[in-house]
């Protein structure tokens, strides 16, 4: 995924179903406060340090609610900013504008939420070759913006969901017997990219004897991933997962390892602070 991944239709819909929750039948404030040929000014500003994701939606949200609103995008998705720099101007109907302010926000500040947690492991992992995965831990509905968020923080998109690789995980093996058993059932399909996820240093050994195309190694301390990797021997890519924070994702990626998946990008990212600040 290298660029916005929603058609115009895909946003549509997303809007439709984020003005049916919290616009319904219509802004009663707006009508009752708000003179019905009001025009308001607006600045949407970063209040902290951060990424910024979510320009083409905001400007969609506004446009949907007026469609001769003037905006003006002054930054672009991934750019990372201070606290304070100017994100777009709006100028239209304010009963619109005021309309809209929310769902933009929301969406800002999610996608911005993730793509600033993102660039911050990213940086604890720049000095190796380690690549930062995401996962599929993300809310419905959302993933294909959620991974684009991560990409905008500088990771690389794991799978998209169960369609498009092969991920033979513990309850997997369970049910199937055994990493051979499993691994054997996986190849002769003819498949490729068959991955193994390996608690100990003797499912390592059976997943690459086997036949395995990539192996997770999961909830492994540094000294094990480097005893994990040694018996791999560089015969195929690792990826280790299992817990990682900012805190250890550093000694993670200096043992080696190719890849690092972190589920908190997705699912446990704080929104940023984003504001509408009215320009008399």
């Amino acid at each position: 995924m290298s660029v916005f991944p929603l058609n115009d239709g895909e946003v549509t819909a997303l809007l439709d179903q984020a003005f049916a929750e919290d616009v319904a039948s219509g802004d009663v404030t707006c009508a009752l406060v708000i003179g019905e040929n009001e025009n308001l000014t607006a600045t949407m500003n970063a209040r902290e340090d951060m990424v910024v994701v979510g320009t083409q939606l905001a400007t969609a949200t506004f446009k949907r609610l007026d469609v001769n609103a003037e905006i003006t995008t002054h930054v672009s998705d991934g750019d990372k900013v201070t606290a304070g720099t100017p994100l777009m101007t709006i100028s239209g109907k304010a009963r619109a504008l005021l309309t809209g302010e929310r769902t933009a926000l929301n969406i800002m500040q999610h996608l911005s939420g993730i793509a600033t947690l993102t660039k911050a492991y990213v940086d604890q992992i720049n000095h190796t070759e380690a690549k930062l995965l995401d996962t599929r831990k993300t809310i419905p509905g959302l993933r294909a913006l959620a991974k684009y968020a991560t990409l905008m923080g500088g990771s690389t998109n794991h799978r998209m969901g169960l369609f498009d690789a092969v991920m033979i995980k513990d309850n997997h093996l369970a049910v199937a017997g055994s990493v051979e058993k499993a691994v054997k059932a996986a190849k002769s399909t003819g498949r490729s990219d068959i991955q193994v996820e390996c608690d100990t240093l003797e499912q390592v050994t059976a997943a690459v004897d086997a036949g395995a195309n990539s192996l997770l190694l999961d909830n492994m301390s540094p000294a094990t991933l480097c005893e994990a990797l040694a018996l791999v021997d560089g015969k195929i890519p690792c990826e280790a997962s299992g817990g990682v924070t900012l805190d250890t994702i550093k000694k993670i990626a200096e043992t080696g390892v190719n890849y690092i998946s972190v589920g908190r990008l997705t699912q446990s990212a704080p929104a940023v602070d984003i504001g509408l600040d009215y320009r008399s």
